[in-house]
């Protein structure tokens, strides 16, 4: 048996050559180059050769004696075939898994998670759901005890309510759950899972259609007449949004520098986009139009908050809808409402339509698109919607489209 106990306090005390001294058993005395000091249990573990740092040994640190003793436990538990290092780091875990709320956890995930999101507003919506005003009731629980009854705690009295809502936060407290338990501060099934699991104690929601609510192309001419009479940054950004199809959050963060007013277009970066793609927006003289109306509000934003700085909300535009007193459609429907105007009343292609979304289609109608002869049919497609939008003489409009399409 190796010798144990080979130094003496004393030694211990006036030790300044840097390296490692041995006191047997696998215990040493360390010294830094710079002079810092400190006890390492070494040992092998399936012929592996393992380290495990056992404290300071600067005066007030961990005595002789005191490493000693930490270095007898390492052995009992090698003697039993175990890893004390693993045993350690695994009782870490616990105290730690203890001692971290679901909402300290929650809070960094999204945190941690916000520079991989394309919409800012994700991560706002994140912590929303996860914050005070759903999971109270867990937040301040810890992180490794939260069970199935909490979750469904969480999700009842929203679950019928706001079907969407719920649906949301289950998927999120699964997400935050499994992280939970990667990071090694929990164990055994996700009680947030839906499959064999909450399906089998909640109640089955009302179906929804899948769909937003859009306007009848035909109302839109109309209803944009009766838009350009309002003032506001919503109304101008509204108008944007109709004649340019896009999506909200495209329009809320859109830049000056993503648009060329001469060429006539808008390039949205990738990370702003759905299919996480640039994407380029031909712009009708309509569009260019308000851009006019929204020159000189800020140096960067094209539609700045009223209040503050930053974008507007993106409940502005919802806002301004309610406000005009428009029942049966949202915001979003505004794309729908382009897309039957384009198939019904047009003679365009349905890819360039398609296209003129940012939906993701076939790889060789793609590949034109990337060489950007598709482009230039975009164009004429949005200039035919612009001039669609803003007459009040429909039939002759539609006329010109149709004859447009088939360029």
């Amino acid at each position: 048996m190796a010798q144990l106990h080979k130094l003496t306090s004393k030694q211990v005390e006036h030790a300044r050559q840097p390296g490692r001294i041995s006191d047997g058993g696998g215990l040493y005395l360390t010294i830094s180059k710079a002079g810092s000091r400190s006890w390492l249990f070494m040992f092998r573990v399936n012929g592996k050769r393992r380290e495990m740092g056992l404290g300071s040994a600067a005066p007030g640190g961990v005595t002789l004696a005191q490493a000693r003793k930490k270095a007898a436990e390492a052995r009992d538990i090698l003697q039993d075939g175990g890893d004390p290092l693993e045993q350690r780091q695994a009782a870490q875990r616990v105290a730690l898994a203890s001692s971290t709320t679901f909402g300290e956890f929650a809070d960094q995930f999204v945190e941690d998670q916000r520079g991989g999101w394309s919409n800012p507003k994700h991560a706002a919506q994140w912590a929303m759901t996860l914050g005070p005003a759903y999971c109270k009731k867990i937040r301040t629980r810890a992180i490794a005890d939260v069970d199935i009854e909490d979750v469904v705690a969480v999700l009842r009295p929203v679950w019928l309510k706001k079907p969407e809502t719920a649906r949301r936060i289950r998927m999120r407290l699964e997400r935050v759950l499994d992280a939970a338990k990667v990071r090694g501060l929990r164990s055994g099934e996700n009680p947030a899972r839906w499959r064999g699991n909450l399906e089998l104690l909640l109640p089955k929601q009302p179906k929804a259609d899948g769909h937003h609510a859009a306007m009848p192309w035909a109302d839109v001419p109309a209803f944009m007449e009766q838009l350009a009479a309002r003032e506001g940054v919503a109304a101008l950004a509204l108008r944007w949004t109709i004649l340019t199809a896009a999506r909200t959050s495209e329009v809320l963060y859109a830049t000056w520098d993503e648009i060329d007013v001469d060429a006539g277009i808008w390039e949205v970066p990738a990370e702003r986009m759905k299919a996480r793609r640039p994407h380029r927006v031909p712009l009708s003289d309509e569009a260019l139009a308000v851009l006019e109306e929204v020159k000189g509000l800020d140096p960067e934003l094209v539609f700045p908050a009223i209040r503050g700085s930053g974008p507007m909300s993106n409940m502005a535009m919802s806002v301004q809808l309610r406000r005009m007193k428009v029942t049966g459609a949202t915001v979003h429907g505004f794309r729908s409402s382009f897309r039957d105007w384009a198939a019904e009343a047009t003679s365009f292609q349905s890819e360039v339509a398609e296209m003129a979304l940012a939906h993701v289609i076939g790889n060789r109608t793609e590949a034109a698109y990337r060489r950007g002869d598709l482009f230039e049919k975009r164009r004429r497609l949005m200039e035919a919607w612009g001039r669609y939008c803003t007459s009040s003489r429909k039939t002759d409009v539609v006329s010109l489209a149709r004859g447009a399409g088939r360029s």
